[in-house]
C-alpha cells in the first residue's frame, strides 16, 4: 500500500512476519508493533515482568523513536500480561519504570491478561499507536 514507511531500526532484532514500526501519511500516524524484552539477538531477557516490561517498553520506544516519533506522541498503548496479577501486584514499580521512560503523561491504555506469548519466556507485551505532529 502507498504512503507506508515500515520502519525496522538496527536497534532491535530483524523482525520476520511484522514489522516494527510503520508510518501512515500524510498526518504521520505510527503503528507500533507488539514489543516483548527481547534483546537485539533476539534473546528474551529480564528476570521478571518489571525487568521485561521495562526492556519492552524500551524496545517500543526504539522504534517510535526511529519512526521520528517521542514518548509524547503515543495515543494508545496494550499490555499484554502472561500473569495479570503478578503485574497487577509490581504496579507501582512498572509506574516507575513508565515515569522514567516516558513521563507522567499517558496514552489511553489497555491491560490484558493471556494465556502466552509467541515466545515461551516472555512475560508481558507492549503495543501501541503514535500520533505524530505534521
Amino acid at each position: 500500500m502507498s504512503g507506508l514507511e515500515r520502519i525496522n531500526p538496527a536497534e532491535l532484532a530483524r523482525p520476520a512476519g511484522f514489522s516494527h514500526a510503520v508510518v501512515a501519511g500524510p498526518g504521520r500516524t505510527v503503528f507500533l508493533a507488539g514489543q516483548t524484552s527481547m534483546d537485539g539477538e533476539g534473546r528474551i531477557v529480564g528476570e521478571g515482568v518489571v525487568a521485561q516490561f521495562e526492556q519492552a517498553l524500551g524496545n517500543l520506544l526504539t522504534a517510535l523513536r526511529a519512526a521520528g516519533g517521542e514518548p509524547a506522541h503515543l495515543v494508545t498503548l496494550t499490555v499484554y500480561a502472561v500473569d495479570l496479577a503478578d503485574y497487577k501486584a509490581h504496579a507501582r514499580e512498572i509506574g516507575g519504570v513508565w515515569r522514567r521512560l516516558v513521563g507522567t503523561d499517558y496514552p489511553a491504555m489497555a491491560g490484558i491478561g493471556i494465556a502466552r506469548l509467541w515466545d515461551d519466556e516472555a512475560l508481558v507485551e507492549v503495543q501501541g499507536i503514535a500520533a505524530l505532529p505534521a
